[in-house]
């Protein structure tokens, strides 16, 4: 039997924001059809900057990003999304003075045409968005905004989704409905890379996770093997992963 090819697929990389200094080093993540990837760490591991080299937003110095097999190494982002890739950002990642249907209209950019077909399957993975479609997104709540931001990174039906801290300065119960909505949009369909400083939520969820120390990979393996691994519990999750499992 053939052996299954990724999607999606980042070959160690080393990468940075300043000339001479690299944030990853030799790091490398493989995302299948269908799967729900999670990357945790502590702070400063590189986490989001894996993300971003993969969107073309931080400069690959060495190794590769792939697609379906093709050579998408440092390509633009707007490149990128026409291609199939979404990504949304931890922070400023709604247009605060559009209203949430504008918002979500920028979404089809590059293909206009496709808004109003678009909007309905949105609509229906974020009722509460279509129900207030006319509010001006600098008004959202933050956990509103991550609904939005994640509403418009789907507004072109891309097959893979990379989540920059989802669940990031949001409450408890707010971050639960952002995992909810990213294990559901992850079903209908879509491949997601996610971000995460909540180690032990994105761990539950994803089928697989990475775990990035200093830039590099640390450990790899399903996200029920990361959560019970005694020394990725004691390196890197901590407390809050024990006080989870008491």
């Amino acid at each position: 039997m053939a052996e299954r090819e990724p999607l999606l697929v980042a070959d160690k990389l080393t990468a940075g924001y300043l000339p001479g200094i690299n944030i990853l080093n030799d790091c490398s993540l493989e995302l299948f059809d269908g799967e729900l990837v999670g990357i945790v760490g502590p702070n400063g591991a590189g986490k989001s900057t894996l993300v971003k080299a993969m969107f073309g937003l931080v400069n690959v110095r060495e190794g590769s990003v792939r697609l379906r097999g093709d050579d998408i190494t440092n390509l633009k982002a707007h490149s990128l999304v026409s291609r199939g890739i979404g990504y949304v950002p931890q922070s400023n990642n709604v247009f605060p003075s559009l209203t949430i249907e504008e918002n979500l209209e920028m979404g089809t950019f590059i293909d206009p045409s496709r808004f109003a077909e678009r909007l309905e399957v949105v609509g229906e993975m974020f009722p509460k968005l279509i129900d207030r479609r006319t509010q001006r997104a600098g008004s959202l709540s933050g956990g509103e905004r991550q609904m939005l931001a994640m509403g418009r990174a789907l507004m072109l039906d891309p097959s893979v989704l990379l989540l920059d801290e989802p669940s990031a300065g949001l409450s408890p119960a707010l971050q639960d409905e952002v995992f909810v909505r990213c294990h559901k949009i992850n079903q209908a369909g879509v491949s997601i890379v996610m971000v995460e400083q909540n180690a032990s939520r994105c761990l539950q969820i994803c089928h697989r996770g990475y775990v990035l120390d200093q830039g590099a990979n640390a450990y790899t393996g399903t996200g029920r093997e990361l959560l019970t691994d005694p020394k990725v519990i004691e390196l890197y999750l901590g407390t809050l992963v024990k006080t989870h499992q008491d």
